[in-house]
């Protein structure tokens, strides 16, 4: 393809990119090309949100071009500030390094290993917050030229500052620490969330104050989440982990509404919208499922995922394999959601109880009643089931 050609199947379903010209001159360049994307590992799971980026940086790295996938470790103690209406709480060195460690397998679901380039931010960010360190120099003169009216340009400040909501000073410099990401690894061009614009541009800018050349910009669409209102993130909850169990993933995408599903075909498949829209919208949002959970999983286990999904809510039987639990004397029902791995704590268990999710044989659970062992089936919502002994 030339470049023209090249610019326009790389821009399908892109929403900003600053600028097409720069970027065309970079793929024309005949240069192997250093794509950088971040993630902060602020929970074990990549999701599906994650994957329309890095969808988008497969097609890079199948032109040839480099990854440079930066696990976030330092800026995840920090918090990103994009979309939020409320400080992210602060999370600890060894959560972050825990949950860093699952982050490039699950990538290397989507992106080519043999052409990703895997860095760790707290590489070139630690030594700034320690004295004398060799590059803190390099980031202080940088950050002289940032103005805080430059930084009060972001639109969830602004939005904050108004509705007189904390604004903590990391979050302020956190767009700094990003931006000089692309300075330590010299990007190209870095792609992201389309909340990510303000965080991509300030990229640009640090690259310029270190005398390079700056990136350029590539943003994608959000997913909206499983609720159907914000989008997908760990943080809310709503979202379809990579590495989610095939029957949670094929679950969790068969309860996604009909209009959903649609903006979900045409960000996670390369299906004809037309085509999908002519089929009846449960046999749709079946092969949706389908799709994605072949993806991450296989053809056998999407098969499998399938037929446990029809099993149990489409003809409303029992899972024919279910993980069992001896209850060996009465106690709260709480605390055998937790004993049987159903609940992470008793506050959640009893949430559960409350919010009417949680079943015996069959039957809602109104309140937290003592239970009497017996032999029964606990279900918590509708993909979750224990086969309950005496």
């Amino acid at each position: 393809m030339n470049t023209e050609e090249l610019l326009k199947e790389l821009a399908r379903g892109a929403v900003d990119i600053v600028s097409r010209e720069e970027l065309a001159k970079k793929l024309s360049s005949g240069r192997k090309l250093r794509v950088k994307f971040g993630a902060d590992p602020t929970s074990p799971d990549l999701h599906l949100g994650h994957s329309v980026v890095l969808t988008k940086l497969r097609q890079f790295q199948d032109l040839g071009h480099t990854v440079v996938l930066i696990i976030g470790d330092l800026t995840a103690q920090v918090g990103d500030p994009s979309g939020r209406d409320s400080t992210r709480p602060v999370l600890d060195h060894e959560t972050v390094a825990d949950n860093a460690r699952t982050y490039t397998e699950q990538a290397f679901k989507v992106l080519d290993q043999s052409r990703t380039e895997i860095r760790f931010n707290a590489d070139w960010l630690k030594p700034f917050f320690a004295s004398p360190a060799a590059g803190v120099s390099d980031f202080i003169n940088s950050a002289k030229s940032v103005t805080i009216s430059r930084l009060l340009e972001r639109e969830d400040f602004r939005a904050r500052l108004k509705a007189e909501t904390p604004v903590s000073l990391l979050e302020i410099l956190y767009p700094l620490l990003q931006g000089y990401d692309s300075v330590a690894v010299k990007a190209d061009i870095e792609l992201g969330g389309q909340d990510q614009i303000f965080n991509l541009l300030m990229g640009r800018d640090m690259q310029k104050l270190n005398g390079q050349e700056p990136q350029a910009v590539m943003t994608m669409p959000l997913l909206i989440g499983t609720d159907g209102e914000k989008k997908m993130s760990k943080s809310y909850g709503n979202y379809v982990a990579l590495n989610d169990h095939p029957n949670d993933m094929f679950g969790k995408l068969m309860s996604v509404s009909d209009a959903l599903m649609y903006s979900y075909y045409e960000l996670l498949t390369a299906e004809d919208p037309a085509a999908v829209r002519a089929e009846h919208p449960m046999e749709a949002k079946k092969k949706l499922a389908g799709l994605i959970t072949a993806r991450y999983h296989g053809g056998e286990q999407a098969q499998a995922a399938r037929a446990h999904f029809e099993q149990v809510f489409s003809r409303k039987e029992l899972p024919e394999n279910m993980g069992t639990f001896r209850a060996g004397k009465p106690g709260k029902l709480s605390y055998l959601l937790v004993a049987a791995g159903l609940a992470r704590g008793m506050n959640e268990a009893r949430r559960l109880i409350d919010q009417g999710a949680v079943r015996l044989d069959g039957e809602k659970v109104a309140e937290d009643i003592m239970f009497e062992p017996r032999d029964c089936v606990l279900q918590v919502g509708r993909r979750q089931f224990r086969r309950i002994e005496k």
